[in-house]
C-alpha cells in the first residue's frame, strides 16, 4: 500500500481498542445526532462478527428487540463510537456467529467462557 495513505488511516487509529472476541456480549455507547443535539445511545447485543484491519475494521452486534432481530455494523475506530464495554465473555468455535440469524429463544445464547 502506498505510503501516503498508510501514514494518513494511522492518524485516524484510536490509541487505546478494547479488547473483545466474536460471542462476546457487548454494550456499544454511540454518539447520535438528532438535529442540533447530540447524545450517547448504548447498543448491547452478541458480536457476530469481527473484520477488517486497520482503521477500516468493523464489528458486526447483534440484538433481540421486541421479538426481532437488530444487527448493527460498527466501525472499531470510529470517533462515533464512545466505548466498547465488555457484558460478558463467550465460548465459541467460529470466526463468524452467522447461524444465530435463524435462531430463537434459548437456541440463540451463547455459552459463557469460565477462565
Amino acid at each position: 500500500m502506498n505510503e501516503i495513505i498508510r501514514s494518513i488511516e494511522a492518524a485516524q487509529l484510536k490509541a487505546e481498542v478494547p479488547q473483545f472476541n466474536v460471542g462476546d456480549t457487548v454494550r456499544v455507547y454511540g454518539r447520535i445526532k438528532e438535529g442540533n443535539r447530540e447524545r450517547v445511545q448504548v447498543f448491547e447485543g452478541i458480536v457476530l462478527k469481527k473484520q477488517g484491519g486497520s482503521s477500516r475494521a468493523t464489528f458486526t452486534v447483534r440484538k433481540n428487540s421486541n421479538g426481532v432481530g437488530v444487527e448493527k455494523t460498527w466501525p472499531l475506530h470510529s470517533p462515533n463510537v464512545e466505548k466498547v464495554e465488555v457484558v460478558r465473555r463467550g465460548k465459541v468455535r467460529r470466526a463468524k456467529l452467522t447461524y444465530l440469524r435463524g435462531r430463537v429463544g434459548k437456541r440463540a445464547k451463547v455459552k459463557e467462557l469460565v477462565k
